[in-house]
């Protein structure tokens, strides 16, 4: 749920005291600044890039819910599959991808190459990446690609009723986050064919951003609340308490394939959604990251959700001063700094912070999704090193010897040039505090 706030008049006055970049830019959403933190940068696969449809059959379908009676649908997801691909393909492509407003169309550049043959000889992880309310499966795609260049599967989907272009009912997000999350895996791990066969769906993980890490606690075993499945304003005729925790139906959800969650600005706490019992029911190591502004989901919630979760190893990353926009957009398209229609904001404060430049935070969640996933999804405990950190960063000591080298005592983050982790901070908890 990204920030949006600004008034019609606050955009107006923006737009006229504010000169777009120029469309030659391109949009580009794989920039790799000079001073990204050390796995940052794409890693040795070229990618591939796929679209493709599928179903939810026999779901609920909460916008056509009329009184007591409950219709049913086959719910259609729009995924975009990322994947290494073959060597010796060259990278770059495009993508066409809606504004905040729904109706405009922007282009977005970056490296995967659409239609490229699958690599071959390996199956790879899978993550799955879920936007917000409203967003669209173009949203996080500097994650898709740059993961999919270490050897990752990475499949966003437009979440039906909660795009950019279909917006509908809250409540419908609430029901359907989770199991749209989770009928993604398993189609992945039944999908033949070239990429079906790269594909390693035991060693899953969901980033979700806002209301996609709102899913993706709840897939990974945090029950909701009774009050919550009451709200007036949310899922009609108490069908939230599918979710509920430790019921069976919430139970069922449960997919032993899923090894990791990386929750950006999850929403929900906030609304009184998890309890002590609820978070207690997390069981999947998780990364949090937030902003230490944030209004939307609100930093104190979130910082609840990283206290509560005592049944596994969490981490917290706070980008100090930044508010809902943190980490997971990509940088605002250079249309989003017009006016558009139907908006009474600028669609640029629904991709952009007003402290952090976005290609930073872009960078620094690409290098701790590296970290986290290479540890949890393939085995890799070297880089446990980058997640065990001096909580504030400004605590760290740089102390180098004459070659450039750490030395005893140096504690400066990991992977962080001397004075590049300014405004952040890194916290752990394991199972059990």
């Amino acid at each position: 749920m990204p920030v949006r706030r600004a008034s019609a008049l606050a955009a107006t006055l923006s737009a006229a005291m504010v000169t777009a970049p120029t469309p030659s830019a391109a949009n580009p959403v794989d920039q790799i600044r000079p001073d990204a933190p050390a796995l940052s940068p794409y890693g040795a696969f070229t990618v591939g890039v796929q679209t493709r449809a599928m179903t939810i059959a026999d779901s609920i379908d909460v916008l056509a819910i009329d009184g007591s009676d409950v219709p049913r649908y086959d719910r259609p997801l729009t995924l975009e599959i990322w994947y290494p691909a073959q060597s010796g393909t060259e990278p770059g492509g495009q993508y066409t991808a809606k504004l905040r407003d729904g109706v405009t169309d922007v282009t977005l550049t970056g490296r995967a190459v659409r239609d490229a043959p699958p690599a071959s000889g390996d199956a790879f992880p899978l993550i799955l990446i879920s936007h917000g309310y409203p967003g669209n499966r173009f949203l996080m795609t500097h994650l898709g690609e740059n993961l999919a260049s270490k050897g990752y599967v990475t499949v966003a989907m437009d979440h039906t009723d909660s795009t950019y272009s279909d917006q509908g009912a809250f409540g419908s997000t609430l029901l359907n986050r989770p199991l749209d999350q989770a009928a993604v895996l398993n189609y992945m791990a039944d999908l033949s064919g070239p990429i079906g066969d790269i594909v390693d769906a035991d060693r899953a993980a969901v980033i979700g951003y806002s209301m996609g890490g709102y899913g993706a606690l709840i897939f990974g075993g945090a029950g909701v609340t009774q009050a919550s499945t009451e709200y007036s304003w949310g899922t009609p005729n108490g069908l939230l308490a599918r979710h509920l925790a430790m019921s069976e139906d919430h139970e069922a959800l449960m997919d032993p394939r899923l090894k990791a969650v990386l929750a950006i600005g999850p929403w929900g706490n906030n609304a009184g959604f998890w309890d002590v019992d609820g978070l207690a029911g997390l069981r999947v190591p998780t990364l949090l990251m937030a902003g230490g502004a944030d209004d939307v989901s609100v930093y104190d919630a979130m910082r609840g959700i990283f206290d509560g979760a005592v049944g596994t190893q969490r981490h917290l990353l706070t980008f100090d001063h930044a508010n809902h926009n943190a980490a997971a957009p990509i940088p605002a398209p250079t249309e989003s700094y017009e006016p558009a229609e139907g908006l009474d904001f600028l669609p640029f404060d629904h991709y952009a912070d007003a402290v952090w430049d976005t290609v930073r935070m872009n960078n620094i969640a690409q290098h701790f999704a590296t970290a986290f996933f290479d540890l949890h999804l393939k085995g890799q405990t070297d880089k446990a090193r980058y997640l065990d950190l001096v909580p504030n960063s400004g605590d760290g000591v740089v102390a180098l010897d004459d070659a450039g080298q750490p030395a005893e005592d140096h504690t400066y983050w990991e992977g962080f040039a001397p004075r590049t982790a300014a405004g952040l901070r890194f916290e752990t908890k394991s199972e059990g505090e």
